[in-house]
Formats: structure tokens, C-alpha cells, sequence
């Protein structure tokens, strides 16, 4: 039987649509159209319809979606009807900032351990976590039973962490360090450069510019 592969774009649009109707459950709002999700969210209403599409029929025509039951089956689909713990190393100043992040909490995303091999940095606390050895995190993982892990350090130390993490069972990372990291197949990886996406800005600028001479 064929499997369905569902474009990442449409997965990403689908956690923008997951938030904004959200943020319509928050204000009272019960019934939404395709056209209105597209308004919120920028996109248009075709593309609304065909994303949703890809799992199941879930509005009616000539009323719309039920915003309570759409927005429970958009987290359903995204995972997020359960907690993921998630393994941080790198106690830098990003570490912290992650850490702190509220928007985890509040998807069902949780920082359950912090590692760091810096010495100076190893006992200290990050919000309520005490920053530990990279050695206790085989203990922390197998305790939360943790799947996914977070990688904020510098690029020479990314590899090692990565591979750490691998050997003690973790099978997702997001990767925040600016290298390309070699992993076995089937590890799921997500890396986030943020002067990638500052880059695309300042092209998206200059074409911009560029258009109006």
C-alpha cells in the first residue's frame, strides 16, 4: 500500500493554523471558515483547505470548522496530545534563553535536563534546572523517557553531542549549532540557523531594492 507523504511545508503551516485557532478558542470564537483561518494566518483559503485535506474531512460546507474540535485534531496530528520531554546541552547563553522559553510549556514541550561539560557551569541553576555532566544524561533520559534533544552548543562540539545522544537512545534532534551533522538514518534532525534566516532577509531586501531602480 502506498504511504502518504505529507509535504513539511504543510506540517509547519499546520502548527501556524494549530496556534491561531488557539488563539480564537481563547476568545470565545466556536465556528471558523477556511477563508478566515487564511486571513489569520496569511495564506489563502485553497491552501487552507488542501493542508487540512491531507488528514480527513473535518469542516461543513456552508458552515465551516468547529473551532474547539479542529483545534484538537490539528494538536492530535502534530503529537502534541501528549508531553515531550526534551534533553538541552549547552548551558550558554542560548541554553538559558531556551530554558526559560515559555512557549514550551504551553505546546506540551519540557526541558527536563540541562548538560553541559564546562565546569564552571556544571551545578548552577538555569529557572528550576541544575545544570549537569553530559555523563548523568543517559539517567535523565531513560528516567523521562525523552526522545528528543536540543543542541546549543559551539559548532566543534556539535558532532560529539549529537553522536552522545544517539548512543543513549534519543531519536530526534534540533539543531541550533551552525554545522551539518552526520547521523544514522532514521534519526530525525531540524537545524536552526539563525544567520541563514537572516541571510534570506537581507536577499529578500535587496531584490526588493533591486526591483524598484
Amino acid at each position: 500500500m502506498k504511504t502518504l507523504r505529507v509535504p513539511e511545508a504543510t506540517v509547519t503551516r499546520l502548527s501556524i493554523y494549530s496556534r491561531y485557532l488557539e488563539r480564537l478558542d481563547r476568545n470565545g470564537v466556536t465556528t471558523v471558515s477556511s477563508g478566515e483561518i487564511a486571513e489569520g494566518v496569511g495564506v489563502s483559503p485553497a491552501q487552507v483547505r488542501k493542508d487540512l485535506a491531507y488528514f480527513g474531512e473535518f469542516g461543513t460546507r456552508g458552515v465551516g470548522y468547529n473551532v474547539k474540535d479542529l483545534m484538537r485534531y490539528t494538536k492530535k496530528i502534530l503529537g502534541l496530545d501528549q508531553d515531550w520531554p526534551l534533553i538541552l546541552v549547552g548551558a550558554g547563553n542560548l541554553g538559558y534563553a531556551l530554558c526559560t522559553y515559555k512557549g514550551f510549556n504551553s505546546r506540551g514541550f519540557k526541558i527536563v535536563g540541562v548538560f553541559d561539560n564546562d565546569l564552571t557551569k556544571i551545578g548552577k541553576k538555569i529557572a528550576e534546572l541544575e545544570v549537569l555532566p553530559m555523563e548523568k544524561m543517559p539517567e535523565v533520559i531513560q528516567e523521562h523517557k525523552a526522545r528528543i534533544g536540543i543542541i546549543a552548543v559551539p559548532p566543534r562540539a556539535a558532532q560529539d553531542v549529537a553522536d552522545f545522544m544517539v548512543k543513549n537512545g534519543l531519536e530526534a534532534i534540533l539543531n541550533f549549532a551552525p554545522v551539518a551533522l552526520n547521523l544514522p538514518e532514521g534519526i530525525e534532525i531540524r537545524n536552526v540557523d539563525l544567520s541563514v534566516k537572516l541571510e534570506i532577509l537581507t536577499f529578500n531586501l535587496g531584490f526588493k531594492s533591486a526591483q524598484r531602480l
